[in-house]
């Protein structure tokens, strides 16, 4: 088994060395082995986890939601569809900030159209609409 410095670790994983540390500090990564010397060293296994946190991050999970998934995948009780559960619970959420998002853009959208470039910005539609909540 090959050991990495916390520096390596982040490195090839594409963090940073305090996001790394954060990590260990809420308990999504474990506590590393330390050298004599105090240096921590990071195995493959750390590395696959990492990579699994970041994953995770990419698809949206938040850090409560990825610790939980880790939970799972090492609880031999758990079965997929317990996973499966939180995926779909994620989906919903997502869904939920699409739509929001689409609002957003057609109130911009309209407020964009409402703009006259040449109006001085004590007349601009978009900044009252904000101002006065009129959206």
């Amino acid at each position: 088994m090959k050991h990495l410095t916390v520096g390596k670790l982040a490195k090839r994983a594409g963090v940073n060395v305090e996001t790394l540390r954060y990590y260990e500090r809420i308990g999504l990564m474990p506590q590393p082995q330390r050298r004599e010397s105090g240096y921590r060293m990071y195995s493959d296994e750390d590395l696959t986890r990492l990579a699994f946190i970041q994953h995770a991050k990419e698809l949206g999970f938040t850090l409560r939601e990825i610790k939980e998934l880790l939970e799972l995948r090492v609880d031999a009780r758990t079965n997929c569809e317990e996973v499966r559960t939180q995926t779909e619970a994620k989906i919903r959420d997502i869904d939920q900030k699409i739509l929001h998002l689409q609002r957003i853009r057609e109130v911009l959208s309209k407020l964009a159209t409402a703009c006259h470039q040449n109006n001085a910005t004590s007349e601009c539609p978009i900044l009252e609409a904000i101002e006065k909540e009129e959206f």
